[in-house]
């Protein structure tokens, strides 16, 4: 029994699994059938059908006669053969022949395929042709008008093209025979060969018509301007050359030969009416004559400057000259004063180089002016960088000049600043004597006496032959923030004693109540004639503070009313 519902099961299964395997391959073969319906339905015939308002003769006839064939190969060959693959792959599908049914679909699609590229490959040659023909009806009639204007504009300026007019009105001859030939064409039905002669006409047309329109312009170019040019040109050479200038280095004889060589090529390019080549050389042309007349020009404005500049080149070289005589004495002598770093001593000494050369340059290009070796150019450069030289040595001369004054009004700023020193010492000794302090602590005694020597040690390093501020600085440095200390010590002491002697004349009040105040008061006081005032503050000020609390910051406040 189990064994019969097992088999009746498996029955079961491979029913429905067939049905929708079946019902796949069914939806491929549909999707098939419609694609070859679709192709038995495309518009060919209606597009052959505007084939034939051309003129059916010729290429037109024979294009005609294939498409025909291959599209009735299509219909009667291709489409039924499709047919008979697509009943094969249906009574597969029946069979349960899955892997038949879809190799069979496979080269129906492949079939389908290629019948689409025959059509593609009917229709892109179809439109081609009657595009063709279109373009042409379309292009032809302006091609004639470009022709006509061209032809008239030829025949009533030809005087304007020289020699090229024979040239050009060959080429227009030439586009004339191509015209008829595309009627022939035409009236044969080639209206693919027509076309690409349509697109040769045009292409000549447009050629001719730059043509046409630049030889006039480059004819002028060619036998009037540039030529008038040149010999412009060889004027002012010959003029310059009477005139004492020396143009060698130019090598304008050469240049102008090879002008003279190309621009005889160009006029006979334009006979020919070449006039590309002969656009770019006439423009390259321009600026070789260009360059000419600025190196002429150059050389005319180098003698100018020569001859505004020369004397003062020379007066500025000579005062140079006298100054340094002048910083080399003074080196000497603030040398024997100052000490000079071997920087700055080799700073003057490089200076006195450079102008020794910078001379020698100078007497030479001097003897190249008066023997008249020398382009002006040349020289005029020459004089600029020697002008150049001089303006860099003169600002250190100045610079260094700067220096050894700063080095004297250094040492007289470091003197001024000695002095303050000493009239803050004089004012902080003044403001001691005034305070009526009973005596100095040793503390305060060490700090004026560290004051002191560090005055005397810069008051020494002034003293000194030769002297260096450098060491007289740093010396004086350190004597300001001593001095400085021994005010702030002097204020602070002042300070504390008038606190302290405040403080305890407060706490006598609690002498006799407070046994423990009157014992801090007497160790207060012994500190106070020991001039210990701050400690003296320190003892005196714990003990009120406990018995009298915020007491002192009103002894405080009254102090610094006395002291300011």
């Amino acid at each position: 029994m189990d064994y019969i519902i097992g088999v009746i099961v498996l029955i079961l299964i491979f029913i429905i699994w067939g049905y929708f395997f079946k019902k796949r391959y069914f939806k491929e073969i549909d999707r098939l059938e419609s694609w070859k319906i679709s192709i038995t339905h495309r518009p060919v015939l209606e597009e052959l059908s505007k084939v034939k308002q051309l003129n059916m003769t010729g290429e037109t006839e024979e294009m005609f006669e294939n498409w025909r064939i291959e599209w009735d190969a299509i219909i009667t060959d291709h489409m039924p053969e499709v047919e008979e693959l697509l009943f094969d792959a249906e009574e597969f599908v029946d069979k349960y022949r899955f892997s038949r049914s879809k190799e069979v679909q496979r080269k129906i699609t492949v079939k389908l395929n290629e019948i689409e590229e025959m059509i593609k490959k009917i229709l892109y040659e179809l439109n081609e042709l009657v595009g063709s023909e279109e373009k042409n009806r379309l292009e032809i009639e302006d091609i004639k008008e470009s022709y006509r204007q061209l032809k008239k504009s030829l025949l009533a300026h030809r005087h304007n093209y020289g020699k090229a007019a024979d040239k050009l009105e060959n080429s227009l001859d030439e586009v004339l025979q191509i015209l008829q030939k595309y009627e022939e064409e035409t009236v044969n039905g080639n209206y693919l060969n027509a076309r690409e002669l349509v697109l040769s006409i045009k292409e000549k047309l447009a050629v001719l018509s730059v043509k046409m329109e630049m030889l006039p312009k480059l004819l002028v170019d060619s036998q009037s301007e540039l030529h008038s040019q040149l010999q412009e040109l060889k004027d002012g050479y010959e003029e310059m050359s009477g005139q004492g200038y020396l143009l060698s280095h130019i090598q304008f004889e050469q240049e102008i030969s090879r002008l003279e060589e190309e621009l005889e090529l160009y006029k006979a390019q334009l006979d020919n009416a070449e006039t590309e080549a002969v656009e770019k050389g006439i423009k390259e042309m321009r600026e070789s004559i260009e360059v000419l007349y600025d190196l002429l020009e150059k050389e005319v404005l180098s003698k100018q400057y020569i001859l505004k500049n020369d004397e003062v080149l020379r007066k500025t070289l000579s005062d140079l000259e006298y100054e340094n005589d002048k910083l080399k004495v003074e080196t000497i002598h603030v040398q024997h004063t100052y000490h000079l770093t071997e920087n700055e001593l080799d700073a003057q000494r490089k200076m006195e180089k450079q102008i020794a050369q910078i001379s020698k340059r100078h007497q030479l290009l001097v003897l190249k002016m008066e023997d008249n070796v020398m382009a002006s150019s040349l020289i005029s450069e020459e004089m600029q960088g020697l002008a150049e030289q001089l303006k860099e040595l003169q600002e250190n001369q100045k610079d260094f000049t700067l220096k050894l004054q700063a080095l004297r009004k250094d040492e007289m700023d470091a003197r001024d600043a000695l002095a303050e020193l000493k009239r803050k010492m004089v004012d902080t000794g003044r403001l001691i004597a005034k305070s009526n302090i009973p005596g100095l602590p040793e503390e305060y005694k060490v700090v004026l006496q560290d004051a002191k020597e560090s005055m005397d040690d810069v008051q020494g390093k002034l003293e000194e032959k030769p002297l260096d501020m450098a060491a007289v600085y740093i010396y004086l440095e350190k004597a300001v923030q001593q001095v400085n200390r021994v005010h702030e010590k002097a204020n602070e002491l002042i300070e504390h004693m008038y606190l302290a002697e405040k403080v305890i004349q407060f706490g006598n009040r609690y002498r006799s109540s407070h046994d423990m105040v009157a014992e801090s008061l007497r160790e207060a006081e012994a500190k106070f004639r020991s001039y210990e005032y701050q400690a003296a503050l320190e003892t005196a000020a714990t003990a009120i503070e406990k018995v009298d609390p915020g007491s002192l910051r009103k002894i405080g406040a009254n102090i610094e009313e006395v002291l300011s």
